[in-house]
């Protein structure tokens, strides 16, 4: 399905934000709409902690990369130190530091219990059973999609949730 470009409106969280141009930003999401709205932000960045955009201001958010921060000294003391206790010191320096960016990031379209929306994570390690064992239980029910079949299965969803919805 592609929508013709005037239906589109696209926000991009850029570095250097002042608390004014936030406010805007996030007002963008709270507004009546007749067209669709994409905000691009930054995975662990200022709008990924404390925004409530409950019902259908926000209804998807693409995950790009699992989070995993970059390979420093301090995280690898990290990863010495779990290492020396016979714990996995990878996972405790990079893995739960990542994917808590994940899932907080994936927190902000599900706010409520009201909520409902389509979270796609971009990135093949999603798969790796280290990654899996982080999500959440309600994350179980997942779909692998691709570029050919994604279209179809979100729309699939967002069939379901209506006929759930008029039940």
């Amino acid at each position: 399905m592609e929508l013709p470009q005037e239906q589109i409106e696209v926000v991009v969280q850029s570095q250097y934000m002042t608390e004014q141009e936030r406010e805007e930003f996030l007002k963008k999401f709270e507004q009546e709409r007749t067209h669709s709205l994409i905000g691009f932000c930054v995975m662990g960045g200022v709008f990924s902690e404390g925004i409530d955009l409950t019902e259908d201001k926000l209804i998807g958010a693409m995950i790009i990369g699992t989070g995993l921060p970059q390979v420093c000294l301090e995280r690898e003391l990290l990863k010495y130190y779990f290492d020396r206790k016979n714990l996995n010191g990878f996972d405790y320096a990079y893995l739960y530091p990542g994917m808590n960016k994940v899932l907080q990031s994936a927190g902000r379209v599900i706010r409520t219990d009201q909520d409902r929306g389509v979270i796609t994570l971009l990135d093949d390690r999603f798969m790796d059973r280290q990654c899996q064992e982080v999500f959440p239980r309600e994350w179980n029910d997942f779909q692998i999609c691709n570029s050919e079949n994604i279209e179809e299965k979100i729309a699939k969803f967002w069939k379901a949730e209506e006929q759930t919805d008029t039940k």
